[in-house]
């Protein structure tokens, strides 16, 4: 297997998420954790990702503080995966990219489930982001600036946030 560069000391914040988070596959562990999907044997039939692969994202995630393991709950010999705190952090950032598939997918009819408030029984609303003031913002109704004490840098994106304060 490539060994991939390492993004954990970039001061971009999307970079470092996509670091802890690593691939596809590793989302779509973490999705099928939410489905309640708890062991190997699971995970490994519901994805269909080879064992050896699935060993490597799992204990990936586990050493990333996404995955927890716990003895299994029927109390056999096997280990359960249990989505940490942080790891349920990342609920918002999967129904973001489901909804964005919904929207863009060249075949959204192929798409079998829709996301649901269970309490309703009705579709979840878009996700959106608001001002502190509860203004509805878009992308051009956001800049970067530094983050109080933070050391400037000679990257592209540090480059981009000196250009937007001047």
């Amino acid at each position: 297997m490539v060994k991939r560069t390492s993004l954990e000391k970039t001061e971009c914040p999307i970079a470092r998420s996509l670091d802890v988070l690593g691939d596809w596959w590793s989302l779509l562990i973490i999705r099928d954790a939410f489905l309640g999907i708890r062991r190997f044997g699971e995970f490994q039939k519901n994805i269909g990702l080879a064992k050896n692969i699935l060993t490597v994202r799992l204990r990936a995630l586990v050493d990333q503080g996404i995955l927890t393991t716990a003895p299994a709950s029927d109390g056999s010999a096997y280990q359960e995966y249990v989505l940490t705190p942080k790891g349920r952090g990342v609920f918002p950032i999967l129904v973001a990219l489901r909804q964005w598939s919904e929207e863009f997918d060249d075949h959204p009819e192929q798409i079998a489930t829709i996301l649901i408030d269970k309490e309703k029984g009705r579709p979840v609303r878009k996700l959106e982001l608001y001002s502190q003031d509860g203004r509805l913002l878009t992308a051009t109704d956001t800049a970067l600036k530094p983050r109080p004490g933070s050391k400037p840098s000679k990257s592209k994106a540090s480059k981009a946030v000196r250009l937007i304060e001047a």
